[in-house]
């Protein structure tokens, strides 16, 4: 993803509600599967880390991202915006078009 790309899922996340909430448990695999079955449906997601979590908001955001094999479009304070591709979405033509 380059930062062109960047930028415009930051812009279309800005105006998003939080999905997504995490608190001071681990990350277990009902999280992951959550997460998962959002990003099938939406490719876009935005997280709320909630100030008990335990681990430092850049290594969960890592953590996440490579569970759900996503990449990480912004960590900023306690957000987090994924992006995962969707082929379901493609095929239905409700893929975000990303810019090149």
């Amino acid at each position: 993803m380059n930062s062109k790309q960047r930028a415009w899922l930051r812009a279309q996340a800005n105006d998003m509600p939080c999905q997504f909430h995490i608190g001071k448990g681990e990350l277990d695999s009902e999280i992951v599967t959550g997460l998962d079955e959002i990003l099938t449906t939406h490719e876009l997601l935005k997280i709320n880390v909630l100030k008990t979590a335990a681990d430092p908001i850049r290594e969960i955001a890592d953590k996440l991202a490579e569970a759900v094999d996503a990449d990480i479009v912004q960590v900023i304070g306690r957000r987090i915006v994924l992006y995962r591709f969707s082929e379901k979405l493609a095929k239905k033509g409700r893929s975000l078009a990303l810019p090149y």
